[in-house]
């Protein structure tokens, strides 16, 4: 054998062992504190989490041994290391406790607290964050004050591994009442199926409202304005926040509430996955 032909089969098995998992399903989740995780973690939370459930940091947890584009089992908390339990938590663990045991799911969590829908849109995210408080902008510099660009990064190096298979978003408490809220989501997400070569019809998004009216919701009011984004994103789905309890402050979910919420999550996306 010639060495052209050694090192021309030799790149040709590199290529074939690139190649993407098509049965590891990939999913990126964006927003703010409720997605982020604020929730106690409980012994629940950490016990029994099986290997195909996977997350992908964003950036370093030196606390719990992680470093940022790496895949690990997904303990919490998914976002960053101090924050707590989410939404997002009990969406793969719904995933991987249906689907077929071939397929495994990854989760990217990039989210920041009390952040503006703007904070997600490269065209005026550093005005905005340069007119933020020193809390916000502490929180956005651990993503290099480019949160999108880490989002797409992240996501970037994971599609190495696995297919993107939806986008999952909760936000909303910070633009109450705004009515052009869903142009927004949906610059973001049409910005995010175009960085990333995703086909949107096969891509969905999921968005969650905020803590309902009949538990008290401080921004409930802008539930209303969330059920009109598959308006706009004809490939969207609101989950509800019905009965969901809240831990006082009308804005956060208890740890119940969390993997409830997340467990919505899951079987919608199960039933857009069983529908393809």
């Amino acid at each position: 054998m010639s060495k052209y032909i050694y090192f021309f089969i030799l790149a040709l098995f590199s290529l074939v062992m690139s190649d993407p998992d098509q049965n590891f399903y990939i999913f990126l989740a964006f927003g703010q504190s409720n997605m982020e995780g604020t929730g106690p973690i409980e012994g629940e939370d950490i016990a029994n989490i099986p290997d195909r459930y996977k997350m992908m940091p964003a950036v370093d947890q030196p606390s719990k041994g992680r470093v940022k584009q790496n895949w690990y089992t997904a303990f919490p908390p998914l976002c960053r290391e101090e924050n707590g339990l989410g939404v997002i938590d009990y969406f793969g663990r719904e995933l991987v406790s249906h689907l077929p045991e071939h397929i495994s799911v990854g989760v990217i969590d990039v989210a920041i607290g009390g952040c503006s829908i703007d904070l997600f849109n490269e065209d005026i995210a550093q005005r905005y964050i340069e007119n933020s408080p020193d809390w916000l902008k502490n929180i956005a510099a651990s993503y290099g004050n480019h949160p999108y660009n880490v989002l797409i990064e992240t996501a970037r190096k994971a599609q190495e591994s696995g297919v993107i298979k939806g986008i999952l978003l909760h936000q909303g408490e910070s633009n109450t009442g705004d009515p052009n809220w869903p142009n927004n989501v949906k610059l973001i997400y049409d910005r995010l199926i175009n960085d990333l070569g995703l086909d949107p019809n096969n891509v969905p998004l999921l968005l969650g409202e905020v803590v309902n009216a009949d538990q008290g919701g401080s921004c409930a009011a802008h539930n209303a304005i969330i059920a009109s984004v598959p308006n706009v994103i004809p490939n969207s789905y609101v989950i509800s926040s019905s009965g969901l309890p809240q831990r006082g402050d009308g804005l956060h979910f208890t740890s119940p509430g969390y993997r409830e919420f997340g467990r919505r999550y899951g079987t919608k996306m199960l039933e857009i996955l069983n529908k393809n």
